[in-house]
């Protein structure tokens, strides 16, 4: 979803990540890591796939949507991927349905 899809205008009005996107664990990112300063590095590649996504929902200033991580380990810290002014709300999965129901339209 984060790479390649560029659907624009009213058709995109929702995503949904099932998690925060962390790099895989494997021998290549945990050199990259090492290499680029750890849990720094690991965090600026959350915010660059955070920022990604959340682009693909708002491409132009008249788009609107919904952007839903269902992942409880979204720390405050990675809100700084989304554009100012962009209002985050942490609720349970309820909630967030009713409010993607009012959001999305």
């Amino acid at each position: 979803m984060r790479d390649g899809v560029d659907v624009p205008g009213d058709s995109l009005r929702l995503i949904v990540m099932d998690r925060v996107p962390w790099g895989t664990p494997t021998i290549l990112e945990r050199a990259r890591a090492e290499a680029f300063g750890g849990n720094a590095y690991k965090d600026m590649v959350v915010r660059l796939r955070l920022r990604q996504a959340f682009g693909r929902l708002i491409r132009q200033e008249g788009d609107h949507g919904a952007f839903v991580i269902l992942d409880p380990r979204l720390a405050t810290r990675f809100t700084t991927a989304f554009p100012p002014g962009i209002r985050v709300d942490r609720v349970g999965l309820a909630e967030a349905v009713d409010l993607v129901k009012t959001v999305a339209r």
